[in-house]
């Protein structure tokens, strides 16, 4: 049985994800900062497969170093990681930008990225196999107005992801970026600050990714033969054909 560890995983892309690796049956290590969906969410999918959690926050290095460090002994071989946790806050101009905003994203877009992989990638690197997906974005190949700094933090993902490539490549460790156009979750939520109204405005008039369509192109992706790297995949909706183009009814 292969474990798969998911950051993120209590809404969105990651809880699609986790729910489609718990029903093929892949071990879960379900992460989070919000312990009550967590616990939830486990309840659920434990009826499908082994499942543990931990609470934490990626972009605090000690809390991701004491979680990992915590996990049961038959979590510890994590075969796959899904670096899926990621913000945006804030929609402004570089010159009105908020710098809480800024580092909110670097925090846990970029660094929270690092922390957990270089706290997992050892034990792949002793096993001589493992796959990083990367869930970037598609700010992350193609810059929009007062996009900046969520721009530039999915630009670094793609960019660790090339370099990830190569310096894991020695080691038979596959690595792949997915990254999606709008796909309708809390994100946009996230993005304005609980304005729920705004939110939906960015979803009205075409039908938009569902978190489901990108859990399925991740399963896709991990279970293609072991000889197969899928190692960069774009996806949009229909109805979009660039970063600033959406055809709306």
């Amino acid at each position: 049985m292969k474990t798969a560890f998911i950051t993120g995983a209590t809404s969105g892309i990651g809880k699609a994800t986790a729910e489609l690796f718990a029903k093929n049956n892949i071990r879960l290590i379900l992460c989070g900062r919000r312990a009550d969906r967590l616990d939830k969410l486990q309840e659920i999918l434990s009826d499908f497969t082994e499942v543990t959690t931990l609470e934490f926050d990626v972009s605090k290095r000690d809390e991701v170093k004491s979680a990992i460090e915590s996990l049961p002994e038959n979590f510890k071989n994590i075969d796959i990681l899904i670096n899926n946790a990621g913000n945006a806050h804030g929609l402004s101009t570089i010159q009105d930008g908020d710098i809480d905003d800024w580092d909110a994203m670097l925090d846990i877009n970029v660094k929270g990225l690092l922390y957990v992989s270089k706290a997992i990638i050892p034990n792949m690197i002793n096993n001589n196999s493992g796959f990083i997906v990367n869930i970037g974005s598609i700010a992350g190949k193609d810059v929009y107005k007062n996009g900046n700094v969520y721009c530039a933090s999915k630009f670094a993902v793609n960019a660790l992801n090339k370099s990830m490539r190569l310096d894991l490549n020695e080691y038979n460790i596959r690595v792949s970026a997915i990254h999606p156009g709008l796909v309708q979750t809390e994100f946009s939520e996230v993005r304005f600050k609980g304005d729920t109204q705004r939110a939906k405005k960015v979803y009205t008039g075409f039908k938009a990714l569902q978190a489901e369509d990108i859990a399925d192109i991740i399963n896709f992706v991990v279970t293609r033969p072991y000889h197969v790297n899928i190692e960069d995949l774009v996806v949009y909706p229909t109805a979009q054909a660039s970063a600033t183009m959406v055809r709306k009814s």
